[in-house]
């Protein structure tokens, strides 16, 4: 892609009314624009690492066994008075009345919905285990939207729901969720643990939180590295200190901050039982779904990333969710022998299905430089007219500071090399 081509309006300075670092760097980066609190655009930079989280996060869905489906946003009140969710969900559901005066709501989840899903189509125990996920637009009408993406009123998510015929199925299925989440994030490049968490107003009888560790992070968590042991720190039974006992393995536990990006619960048949969604066992006899589920916030993905990869200058992509592999600079474009060189590597790269951004525009070496930092592209190819006499090009990696000199014949597969 040519930059000169591309809707990338980055800005000089920090917004006023930003309150995380990731928002701040999203909106100076052309990622994404505020339209109202907690409401926001996503622009062609910031919609390309989104799309990358979501390609991964559907592999590794398809990989245990996972259907997608797309159900609707707009769900009726019936649904949710069954369960009892609709008068105790709170002000945060947004809710709405069509022309004849039916309730809706605009849902913050799906359990309602798939459960009335499976109980209408799903009739034998032949049938299980299922599992159905989706990625979907989610409102909550926050009260004070906050830090961005990260906390706004419009988000957009993954959310998986799994149907089994017995604890012992479902506590399976939870497993190779928990595992593929954690896969999920090793290819997203980011540092988490998975700890445990309280269930809220999903409900369920255990479940676990995925936190992308970051300085910032809004939560407390409490892990050992001597075993898998790590949970919130809210919870009643956790050390108090750092030092304390793990109460697993009696190591020593450490305190590090958390931004939450996923969450898996364990429904048990808290909402087919409510919802009368049943299946027939080998007897003929009904018995209630039990149920899994397994959330991922896609867009918070995105932020929580950027929270922990970043500095003084920008970001810092990690390279599978980066929106661009390879930026080329080229210090004049209008040179003929530096514009030859830059679309020869441009085509060169792209023949070998490298995302490339070609800062084609006429703009002073600086400013290229410093939006090239902002956004955070992990590779940057700079082509000058002095290099070029020595048939040289730079080489530089986005977190590390100094560049190296490659013979323009090589860069190609010293590039390809860095990225594999």
């Amino acid at each position: 892609m040519k930059l000169s081509r591309f809707f990338l309006p980055t800005l000089k300075d920090n917004p006023t009314d930003a309150d995380a670092l990731s928002a701040k760097l999203m909106i100076r980066s052309g990622m994404i624009r505020k339209v109202a609190s907690g409401l926001y655009e996503w622009l062609p930079l910031g919609l390309s690492v989104l799309k990358k989280v979501e390609n991964i996060i559907r592999e590794e869905m398809n990989r245990i066994g996972g259907l997608e489906v797309w159900l609707p946003q707009i769900q009726p009140k019936e649904l949710w008075e069954e369960t009892g969710r609709w008068g105790i969900y709170g002000k945060e559901l947004l809710r709405l009345k069509d022309r004849k005066d039916a309730e809706f709501c605009f849902a913050p989840t799906a359990e309602e919905v798939i459960t009335d899903l499976a109980r209408r189509e799903v009739r034998s125990y032949r049938e299980l285990p299922l599992m159905l996920y989706q990625f979907g637009t989610k409102f909550r009408d926050e009260i004070r939207p906050r830090f961005g993406v990260m906390r706004a009123r419009e988000f957009y998510m993954k959310d998986a729901y799994s149907f089994h015929a017995n604890e012992a199925d479902a506590e399976a299925t939870y497993g190779q969720a928990l595992n593929a989440y954690k896969t999920i994030f090793e290819r997203c490049g980011l540092k988490f643990r998975p700890v445990e968490a309280e269930s809220g107003l999903i409900g369920g009888s255990f479940s676990h939180e995925f936190m992308v560790l970051a300085d910032t992070g809004e939560e407390e968590i409490v892990s050992c590295d001597a075993c898998p042991y790590a949970a919130n720190k809210e919870r009643a039974d956790c050390p108090a200190k750092a030092g304390d006992p793990c109460p697993r393995c009696g190591a020593k536990v450490v305190f590090s901050r958390g931004i939450e990006v996923g969450h898996t619960f364990k429904l048990g048949t808290k909402y087919s039982a409510a919802m009368g969604a049943t299946y027939l066992d080998e007897k003929g006899q009904k018995n209630p779904f039990v149920m899994g589920c397994y959330g991922i916030g896609v867009s918070r993905v995105v932020a929580a990333a950027i929270e922990q990869n970043n500095d003084a200058n920008g970001i810092l992509w990690p390279l599978p969710i980066a929106p661009f592999s390879v930026i080329i600079t080229p210090i004049n474009f209008d040179d003929p022998k530096t514009k030859e060189a830059a679309l020869d590597l441009y085509n060169q790269l792209t023949g070998h299905g490298i995302s490339v951004l070609l800062d084609d525009r006429p703009e002073r070496a600086g400013v290229k430089f410093k939006d090239a930092d902002l956004i955070g592209i992990p590779l940057r190819v700079v082509i000058g007219e002095k290099g070029l006499a020595k048939n040289q090009v730079e080489v530089k990696e986005r977190k590390n500071p100094s560049a190296v000199e490659i013979p323009l014949g090589e860069a190609v597969p010293h590039l390809l090399k860095l990225l594999s």
